[in-house]
């Protein structure tokens, strides 16, 4: 039996989440459906959005899926109007999508400048003003974006990533001002070293294991169910005077 909350504010509620065939986006994915609520999500990642999707409506939970490079926001603004169509506007958005390539300063180009923000930053704007004009006809809804500590705790080889992680927050801020009065909460979720495949496979081993538990003031490891509880916090009614805000799920490593 779960002994995590339950919140009927998101029964039944549109929901809308990038990148969210693996890792902390799927888990976001899992968590939204399993309250009831009716997901749509996009990612490049065709075979595993296909496979989550259906795998969750066979369960009987409402969840679609659109193929969509969130770097093409022509793609995205269909992908989001096709969603609005089939479950209705969103009244949540979550940005998630993001990609943490390293790179090294010295060789960043434009092309390569303008390339990282367009995947870490440029597409939460633009999926924000498409939905917003839904939440404000009926004036309530929370976006949340996805932030990172690495910026806080100067993590080598991401200076691009991180230039786009911390201006995330301030995106949200001014959001935040921009829609408040129409009753729309924006607000940055920021995980800490969470443990997905991903990062598995690429960059973290025993040694960074050990190191990690090391940084945190919490023992054990954040996983991506982690991250979505806390996304589910903010979406639900129960955060209804919450925004404007950075929350970091990271085992008390970083200071925001």
């Amino acid at each position: 039996m779960s002994t995590f909350a339950t919140y009927p504010s998101l029964a039944g509620v549109p929901v809308i989440i990038s990148g969210g065939a693996s890792g902390i986006g799927e888990s976001l994915v899992r968590n939204f459906a399993g309250q009831g609520a009716r997901v749509g999500f996009v990612d490049i990642a065709v075979e595993a959005g296909e496979k989550l999707a259906h795998e969750l409506t066979q369960a009987g939970q409402a969840v679609r899926f659109a193929s969509c490079d969130i770097t093409n926001i022509d793609a995205y603004r269909a992908a989001i109007s096709g969603f609005a169509a089939a479950q209705g506007d969103a009244l949540v958005l979550v940005n998630n999508a993001a990609h943490d390539q390293r790179h090294d300063w010295r060789e960043v180009t434009p092309a390569y400048w303008d390339d990282r923000m367009a995947v870490n930053l440029r597409h939460a704007f633009f999926a924000m003003q498409a939905v917003a004009p839904g939440m404000i006809a009926v004036g309530r809804g929370s976006i949340i974006n996805l932030g990172s500590i690495s910026w806080m705790i100067m993590t080598p080889q991401i200076p691009l990533y991180e230039t786009a992680k911390a201006a995330m927050h301030g995106l949200t801020r001014s959001m935040a001002r921009e829609l408040g009065k129409s009753g729309i909460r924006v607000n940055s979720l920021v995980p800490g070293a969470t443990i997905t495949q991903r990062q598995l496979d690429l960059w973290i081993d025993d040694a960074a294991l050990r190191g990690i538990e090391a940084e945190q003031a919490l023992a054990g490891l954040v996983y991506p169910d982690d991250v979505a509880r806390m996304a589910l916090f903010l979406a639900a009614e129960d955060s209804a005077m919450i925004s404007a805000q950075q929350f970091l799920v990271d085992g008390g490593w970083a200071s925001g």
